[in-house]
């Protein structure tokens, strides 16, 4: 799927230097950020990172052969004088410009991804459901900012089906952003939570960086969000007048309950089975708990507004990301890695997961991050969480400046072993587990929580 120069020269101006005898075939297969990974059949943007410059690659990416380069103004002195390029002021922007451009060029549906937490699992188990439908275009691992997302779009080709987008913020009108270069036709909120709280001061503002992902949304599309969060309802009427479906599911206990007059999308998950009963047709998933039940309700509306067909039965095994709903069985042990990241809301729904495992029951806790004000409110919940259930033991790490009000707090609580290092946490943990017990690793990234996995028995 080639770009012009004239539909780059639409987007960013009139290149520079250019010939006459040059015009007619100066088009680019793809748009490149990355001076390794080049071909010079691209077209390259010179973009300013946190740890790196792009125009510090211009030597290289010019002895490849390329044809032509975005770089800033001011930069014009690091090229041959008769060399073709653009010249913006934000490099930046012109990739999302360009990002752009692409994504009107893939007549096929996007997806797009938001929430506090199970973001990832939803975007895995969306991909894994669409599958039906042929070749499906995820964004890769967590390429979930202005640059990851669009490197997945420039990525996509003629023979995906479906392009399936992750968007993470850090702050408010970055979602926008996002929404802004790539049009989806089809959003999701997976849920509002307290993730980020310590960027953007409260729950409210949290949801209004969420409700940013409609603000580019297809007016014919459709946004699907979980029922029953009011505020969530009453702030998205501010944002979006389009269709809304919201999800909702339930214990299968309550299935014969009487519920009100709703649209909503119901599911009844059968916690013993690992089964989800979604209008006529049952699911078996290969994740435990009720979250990411709840999160294949999400894939599941997806793949209805797609049209897909199902059997009365289905059965998905979904691949496990590393630190994500990842089961390690040792010869001593079974490992429940949920290491890549915490908020409140996913540890509660990992310690819930834990307790329905059997035998006895251990958890290893890092510190959650960036909850600014809240923290110590938030790392309560959970503790009494923790010391209200029968999980045996609970290592706890913090670093050494919130060590003495975590250390008072859990003074006299048996349950909770409080270290600084994780180098410490293996030689604890295999002390206090026997043969058959079950071990629960969830930590915000910060923590590195994966590197002790192998040391544990």
């Amino acid at each position: 799927m080639e770009i012009s120069l004239s539909e780059v020269n639409d987007v960013l101006g009139d290149i520079r230097n250019l010939g006459e005898a040059e015009k007619d075939f100066l088009n680019f297969k793809n748009v490149s950020i990355d001076s390794r990974t080049l071909l010079k059949t691209d077209l390259f943007i010179a973009i300013k990172g946190k740890n790196f410059d792009g125009h510090s690659f211009l030597p290289e990416v010019l002895k490849k052969g390329v044809k032509s380069v975005v770089i800033k103004e001011g930069m014009q002195k690091l090229l041959p004088s008769d060399f073709p390029f653009w010249v913006v002021n934000d490099t930046l922007e012109a990739f999302q410009k360009l990002t752009l451009l692409k994504r009107k060029k893939l007549s096929i549906p996007l997806i797009a991804i938001t929430g506090s937490v199970g973001k990832t699992t939803t975007k895995e188990m969306i991909g894994e459901v669409l599958k039906k439908l042929g070749r499906i275009k995820l964004s890769h691992a967590n390429f979930n900012n202005e640059i990851g997302v669009g490197l997945t779009i420039l990525a996509t080709d003629i023979e995906d089906k479906v392009l399936v987008l992750e968007m993470g913020m850090r702050g408010p009108g970055q979602i926008e952003n996002l929404s802004k270069y790539s049009e989806p036709d089809i959003a999701v909120i997976t849920n509002i939570g307290t993730a980020h709280i310590g960027l953007l001061g409260s729950k409210k503002n949290i949801t209004y960086a969420k409700c940013e992902i409609t603000k580019f949304l297809n007016p014919n599309g459709v946004l699907i969000i979980p029922a029953n969060d009011p505020f969530l309802e009453e702030t998205l009427k501010e944002y979006w007048k389009g269709r809304v479906i919201k999800v909702e599911l339930i214990n299968i206990e309550k299935q014969k309950k009487s519920f009100n007059e709703d649209n909503n999308l119901r599911g009844f998950y059968n916690p013993s089975q690992k089964t989800i009963l979604i209008e006529e047709n049952t699911f078996e998933i290969s994740f435990d708990g009720f979250h990411n039940a709840s999160n294949f309700l999400f894939a599941y509306a997806v793949a209805k507004e797609l049209r897909i067909d199902f059997e009365k039965f289905n059965k998905f095994d979904f691949v496990s990301l590393e630190g994500r709903n990842k089961i390690i069985k040792s010869l001593k042990t079974t490992i429940y890695d949920e290491s890549y990241n915490a908020s409140p809301e996913s540890v509660k729904a990992c310690i819930e997961n834990l307790l329905e495992k059997p035998s006895n029951h251990f958890l290893i806790f890092g510190s959650m991050q960036e909850l600014g004000k809240e923290s110590e409110k938030y790392h309560k919940e959970i503790f009494n969480l923790i010391n209200n259930s029968d999980i045996e033991k609970c290592v706890f790490i913090c670093d050494k400046k919130n060590d003495m009000f975590y250390s008072n707090y859990l003074k006299g609580k048996e349950k909770f072993l409080v270290l600084n290092d994780i180098k410490d946490v293996p030689k604890e943990i295999n002390k206090l587990t026997k043969k058959g017990d079950s071990i629960l690793i969830k930590g915000s990234r910060c923590w590195q929580l994966e590197k002790i996995i192998k040391l544990i028995h």
